[in-house]
């Protein structure tokens, strides 16, 4: 994504921001999810809508997903959260909604910040599994403000649902790719 002049690209979509009333912020809304098929050994997929309103009151929407040869849920369930966030080419104030315990306890319980001032040791002087993703996390989240939501999976959410289903669809899809950070961080 790139901005130009008043223009902003979001991935295909030029958006002059000319027509538009534009606040010092734009308040941002990122639906994530992310799914595994044979969790930890099989393809998994990741799904993210990312929606905000103009100051003319039109919605805009773009959806984003990918499916993996051989990840984990948990490695999906963050990828979508990043790629949602590195989308946005200004800062934003971000309402994050997941399913995700793992992702969501992190920021809100405060887990991130320990780990990272245990050198990324968790519990048992353990290692933090996932630390290149979490750690490209914190680098998409720093310019914005960002509320994590958490909502029940499965529950009839319909943001929730429509994630789930373009998770899922990556993962069971055929344009699959490699997730290079799945065999280092097992």
């Amino acid at each position: 994504m790139m901005e130009n002049n008043n223009q902003v690209y979001m991935n295909e979509y030029k958006i002059n921001l000319n027509r538009y009333e534009v606040r010092k912020e734009m308040d941002v809304k990122i639906y994530t999810d992310g799914a595994a098929r044979g969790n930890p050994d099989g393809p998994g997929g990741y799904g993210t809508v990312i929606q905000f309103i103009d100051g003319k009151g039109t919605l805009h929407e773009r959806e984003f997903s990918q499916g993996y040869n051989k990840t984990t849920n948990n490695r999906m369930e963050l990828m979508a959260a990043i790629v949602g966030l590195e989308a946005l080419i200004k800062p934003c104030n971000v309402e994050l909604y997941s399913d995700s315990q793992y992702l969501i306890k992190a920021f809100n319980d405060g887990w991130i910040w320990g780990w990272i001032k245990k050198g990324w040791k968790r519990g048992k002087n353990e290692p933090v599994k996932n630390r290149d993703l979490w750690e490209r996390l914190l680098k998409a989240k720093e310019p914005h403000t960002v509320t994590f939501h958490w909502v029940k999976g499965h529950a009839g959410h319909p943001m929730n649902e429509r994630c789930d289903l373009l998770a899922t669809t990556a993962a069971d899809g055929d344009n699959k790719i490699d997730d290079e950070g799945v065999m280092t961080n097992e």
